[in-house]
């Protein structure tokens, strides 16, 4: 849009000057040495402004589509220029650090923990509620928010255009936000070649039996066309590795983001919403729990899953022993331990291409603090998390959280995977949640 103005304005400096131009050559008698156009019949300057307007508008009718096409070309990949979008819509940003404490003995301190933070502010607020993009940590970046690998604005956009103010982090230990190798633990490496054809873009079916899941080949939302499509060699698959990062695997790093998003929302001082993606999903809800006031409603795609057992492809081993989290979470009537939860699988599975859930035996403890929260929980429909996804709204509802469990292509979605904002219809995505919280944030 500024580039539009600018060549508009660029068309009215220099075109009235060669109007100008044009019209001393042919009336002569509106020289300003002359009478001027005052001097003239009114038929003579009718005639003349009709010329005027009309070599404007054939110059801008010539030009700017012209224009369009050099911007949308800026944005293929590979690259062919530097990739911009417009900010028109957005008044404001922020960016700065919250959290962190110093930790050491004297003369050796280092201050860990803290978190980085964006916020944008739209000219336009059209919703009281910002959102809260509490995503990413299993190798992601809030870079996945931003720009999809095949250069299309993000969900970040998508959620400001529409008049949210959004805040996205790097939480600890990742991106902008500090790693400390003998505090935040082992950095978790990059994924593989093989391992994000799997998983992320369809290019390459599950490298053992143990990693296979049933809804894997209704993948179909990769957004590229190349010949290579999803493997190494397709200009957006390439694109998307270079954003893949290793993130840490400290005990506490869970906690610590919760921590710094419990000083976030004090900070903004008015009820947010939070969409919840993923490994760091966890720690939103530690943050829902501490904050229930605060937070407004909750959309969960695709959280870090699933309670109690860990089923996620190859896998085994506890889950998240407090249901939703790895860490203790309030539970009525009052628990000391997971363990007081007693838990037990379900005898059958919901469906055939399904994994049994754990759920507690009743009488159920209830999520206390979360009761009052509106809550989205979205599956795509070729997902690595589809086995079990399902089981962490029925934990939920289970515990009194009030959950609506939705399959995307179930609302005109098909084909997506885990990476969901990555994906062709990564707009279409957003657009289905922000309709969500039409319908149920108020």
């Amino acid at each position: 849009m500024m580039k539009m103005r600018i060549l508009i304005s660029w068309i009215l400096f220099f075109g009235s000057g060669a109007v100008g131009s044009f019209t001393r050559r042919c009336h002569p008698e509106r020289s300003r040495f002359s009478g001027g156009a005052k001097d003239l019949p009114l038929s003579q300057l009718r005639a003349s402004a009709k010329l005027n307007s009309y070599l404007l508008f054939s110059f801008l009718l010539c030009t700017i589509p012209l224009c369009r096409a050099a911007d949308e070309a800026a944005v293929s990949v590979p690259f062919t220029s530097v990739p911009t979008f417009s900010m028109e819509k957005i008044g404001r940003q922020g960016h700065f650090y919250i959290g962190g404490k110093w930790v050491g003995e004297p003369g050796k301190e280092q201050m860990r923990g803290a978190m980085y933070v964006e916020v944008w502010v739209p000219k336009k607020i059209r919703h009281p509620y910002p959102i809260l993009f509490v995503q990413a940590g299993g190798g992601q970046t809030n870079i996945a928010l931003l720009q999809t690998p095949d250069g299309r604005p993000g969900w970040a956009y998508d959620f400001v255009n529409q008049g949210y103010t959004i805040y996205m982090m790097d939480f600890p230990g990742r991106g902008r936000a500090a790693y400390i190798p003998a505090l935040d633990g082992q950095l978790s490496g990059p994924r593989t070649a093989e391992q994000m054809e799997e998983v992320w873009s369809g290019g390459a079916p599950p490298s053992n039996p143990q990693r296979e899941w049933p809804q894997s080949k209704k993948y179909s939302q990769w957004p590229s066309d190349s010949p290579n499509k999803g493997k190494i060699g397709d200009p957006v698959f390439d694109y998307f590795a270079k954003t893949e990062l290793g993130f840490p695997m400290a005990d506490d790093i869970e906690t610590l983001s919760a921590d710094d998003l419990v000083q976030l929302v004090d900070l903004i001082g008015k009820p947010v919403i939070l969409l919840l993606h993923s490994r760091l999903a966890t720690s939103g809800w530690l943050l829902a729990d501490a904050r229930p006031k605060l937070i407004k409603g909750i959309i969960a795609a695709e959280p870090w899953g699933p309670p109690i057992e860990n089923m996620e492809l190859d896998a085994k081993g506890p889950g998240h022993i407090w249901g939703p989290t790895n860490f203790p979470i309030h539970y009525d009537p009052p628990i000391k331990e997971a363990s007081e939860l007693h838990t037990v699988r379900q005898e059958k599975a919901d469906a055939p291409d399904l994994d049994r859930c754990w759920i507690q035996k009743e009488p159920a403890h209830k999520l206390i603090n979360l009761e009052g929260i509106p809550v989205l929980n979205v599956s795509a429909e070729a997902s690595y998390h589809r086995p079990y996804a399902h089981c962490m709204a029925k934990w939920l509802n289970q515990a009194g959280v009030k959950t609506e469990y939705v399959r995307l292509e179930d609302v005109g979605l098909p084909g997506n995977g885990h990476q969901m904002m990555s994906e062709k219809n990564s707009a279409g995505i957003a657009k289905y949640f922000m309709s969500w919280l039409d319908k149920n944030v108020h």
